[in-house]
């Protein structure tokens, strides 16, 4: 998580360990090892040395090339699968897999260390998950306080009249956290109830925003945030991202996520079909899977490693909390249902 930026990344950060690489073409080099071209999301950030450990080990090289969201690089990767500009992909979650897988673009891969991978975070031969994170309400803890409110117990609670205008929520057709909460509310509701769900959302004065940015880090209040909407559609993530990167860094996360309504993102990564170099582009997925790159996901995607191998670290374990139930579709189920959804989820809030 296609994914926007979930959370306010220095950019410095960003660009130590990598930069975003023109459309190369993958093969054997002059020296003999071979160029690797991953295709991914805007949101794709590993510490500094990470890539540069598996060049070392492999004697092959990485090109970086960022698409934007997910639902971008996807489009990107269907309209050149005749003459593919990456060798791997990584970043396509539950909610476009199943367009991916429909479209051919990967060919089969098991990834070695797989076997430690979450059994419940697979999908198909095809692909491998790499990390996944909980799409979820959160709220402005001293905004809400200041209003007398306590925080939503349940979805239904954000149609009730106390809550009109606090809520901001990203477009499901342009952003992936909006997909993400609109797939929630559908499994809340059901196939009868969602679109009325929305229609009192939107009697009740909901925002939305284009993505993940202008709602997050635009209209709501909490962390740096410049609007006045206290309750914000982001991840269970954001908190302990909130504690990191505050100045100064707080003792507690000033925002918290509410456990209702959330819904489970899992991103893959997969060889590309038709790639010239499908073993070395098989060694980069194997990459992905060791514990040196699955420790290194959740401070800098601020996602979970799909490895039950891997250790959190400690903001994770102290500002974070799993949702026990959160909503979950096979991505045939949304792939089945996505467009009709947005189109009707479109048409219910069109003023």
């Amino acid at each position: 998580m296609g994914k926007n930026m979930r959370l306010k990344v220095p950019m410095a950060l960003a660009g130590l360990a990598m930069v975003a690489a023109a459309c190369g073409s993958s093969g054997a080099n002059e020296d003999g090892t071979q160029t690797i071209r991953l295709l991914t999301h805007d949101s794709f950030v590993v510490s500094e040395g990470t890539i540069e450990a598996f060049e070392a080990k492999t004697g092959n090289t990485v090109e970086i090339i960022r698409a934007g969201e997910a639902g971008t690089m996807l489009n990107q990767a269907i309209l050149t699968k005749d003459n593919p500009i990456a060798d791997v992909i990584f970043g396509i979650d539950n909610t476009f897999l199943g367009r991916a897988l429909e479209e051919g673009i990967f060919q089969p891969y098991t990834a070695s260390g797989a076997n430690q991978l979450a059994q419940e975070l697979k999908a198909d031969e095809m692909v491998t998950p790499i990390d996944f994170g909980d799409v979820c309400l959160n709220y402005d803890k001293a905004a809400m306080a200041a209003l007398g409110l306590a925080p939503p117990e349940s979805l239904a609670d954000l149609t009730d009249p106390a809550y009109a205008g606090l809520l901001v929520v990203e477009d499901p057709g342009t952003s992936s956290p909006g997909l993400a909460f609109l797939l929630a509310t559908i499994d809340e509701f059901g196939e009868d109830g969602w679109e009325q769900y929305w229609a009192g959302l939107k009697a009740n004065d909901v925002l939305i925003s284009p993505d993940w940015e202008a709602a997050y880090n635009g209209e709501f209040s909490g962390g740096a945030g410049q609007g006045d909407r206290p309750i914000v559609v982001s991840y269970a993530s954001s908190p302990p991202a909130e504690v990191i990167f505050g100045d100064p860094r707080p003792a507690e996360a000033p925002t918290a996520m509410i456990e209702a309504g959330c819904f489970r993102q899992i991103e893959y990564a997969g060889i590309v079909a038709g790639t010239p170099i499908p073993i070395a582009a098989g060694e980069l997925i194997d990459f992905m899977v060791t514990v040196e790159f699955q420790e290194d996901i959740p401070l800098n995607m601020f996602m979970f490693p799909a490895s039950t191998e891997a250790a959190l670290p400690a903001e994770f374990v102290d500002f974070t909390t799993i949702p026990a139930t959160p909503a979950m579709m096979t991505p045939a189920a949304i792939d089945e249902g996505r467009d009709r959804w947005i189109r009707a989820w479109t048409e219910v809030m069109t003023p």
